[in-house]
């Protein structure tokens, strides 16, 4: 019996047990959605607008009046939104079926052009596979889901006070939890570090994304700009995948409003937009790219999605990106989040390596 107890458990032993615990944590999660969307929102905003209350500190401006004109900022922000989005969207709920009738008949007037070039496609059987009222009805749900989740505005701003009053003194909560009150521990102040600034910029970049998406949109004469620039903000938390699914609806609304010229106008301004915001404002703000493979982001998207909903995957880069940071800061996760790279971060690690050595 003493022989058995002081054995070591095996490899496989041990990747069994570890499958179990994480399958168990994941289920727990999932199980209290409820109670887990509304906190992860918290500490989003919260991490968002921490920054503000840290600038203004270096100009002596007490922490609680502060923490008061961030949260003000906040409601009227939101309620402003609420109202414009809330109206923009009841009125496009409305108009649904009109707008997919007409995209019915322009997809007609496509096969009717695919016939000129003795190309016969059924329209019936074209509108099964490529139904463009998919993408229109998806941008609805998502917006309406994440107006399901803000019913509990008033929870999530008051966690978002307690935490931003809690803010400066987590990170000495932190070391002192895992033994380093001498404040050590490198890994631990990169990490938290590293996770406010890529949430904060991230927010910026992808309010700037939104505003600018609105604004183009509203030059061209698209219905609901105002919802369309909500909906570029945020997925633009979801890079690659997010630009093109935030695109679709108003491109599509475009060419039921203004034809073909007004549609590729539309999908030209968020190309140049997402170009620009994610390949050199972003970059160049954050010192690098986010260093997650493209099949990394997909899936992450998915997962992330079945795990906690719609916000789930509004947030599944940001938390990915934290999973990744908090496994490059241990030195026996540092495998797996080699694995969640692009080429270019794998490559710079290659470097690194090959230097140390």
């Amino acid at each position: 019996m003493t022989q058995f107890m002081n054995s070591q458990p095996s490899a496989s032993t041990k990747v069994l047990l570890c499958t179990a615990a994480i399958v168990v944590v994941l289920a727990g999660i999932k199980s209290a959605s409820t109670i887990v969307v509304p906190f992860l929102l918290s500490v989003f905003i919260a991490v968002a607008c921490n920054p503000l209350v840290t600038k203004a500190a270096q100009y002596r401006v007490p922490r609680l009046l502060s923490v008061i004109l961030v949260i003000l900022l906040i409601v009227i922000f939101g309620f402003m939104l609420t109202g414009l989005v809330g109206q923009s969207l009841n009125e496009f709920s409305e108009s649904m079926p009109d707008y997919k009738q007409q995209l019915s008949e322009q997809f007609q007037w496509l096969v009717g052009q695919l016939a000129q070039f003795n190309i016969h496609v059924d329209r019936e059987q074209l509108l099964s596979y490529l139904d463009p009222g998919i993408a229109m009805n998806m941008a609805s749900n998502l917006l309406t889901s994440v107006g399901a989740v803000m019913t509990n505005f008033l929870l999530i701003l008051l966690t978002v006070v307690f935490m931003l009053f809690e803010a400066e003194s987590i990170p000495k909560k932190v070391h002192v939890a895992l033994d380093d009150p001498d404040m050590k521990t490198k890994q631990i102040d990169k990490f938290l570090s590293s996770v406010k600034d890529y949430l904060a910029i991230k927010t910026l970049v992808s309010l700037a994304t939104g505003v600018l998406a609105g604004f183009l949109l509203y030059l061209l004469d698209v219905n609901h700009y105002m919802l369309w620039g909500t909906l570029a903000f945020l997925l633009n938390y979801v890079p690659n995948i997010g630009s093109m699914i935030a695109a679709i609806p108003p491109v599509l609304l475009a060419l039921v409003q203004h034809g073909v010229g007004v549609a590729g106008a539309t999908a030209a301004v968020f190309v140049v937009i997402n170009t620009v915001m994610g390949n050199i404002v972003e970059p160049r703000l954050m010192g690098r790219g986010m260093g997650l493979s493209t099949l990394v982001v997909f899936l992450s998207l998915i997962f992330w999605g079945w795990l906690l909903g719609t916000v789930g995957m509004l947030l599944s880069v940001p938390l990915t990106m934290i999973v990744k940071i908090a496994l490059e800061s241990t030195q026996g996760g540092r495998w797996f989040a080699l694995l969640l790279s692009d080429e270019q971060s794998t490559d710079a690690t290659i470097q690194k390596m090959r230097q140390e050595s």
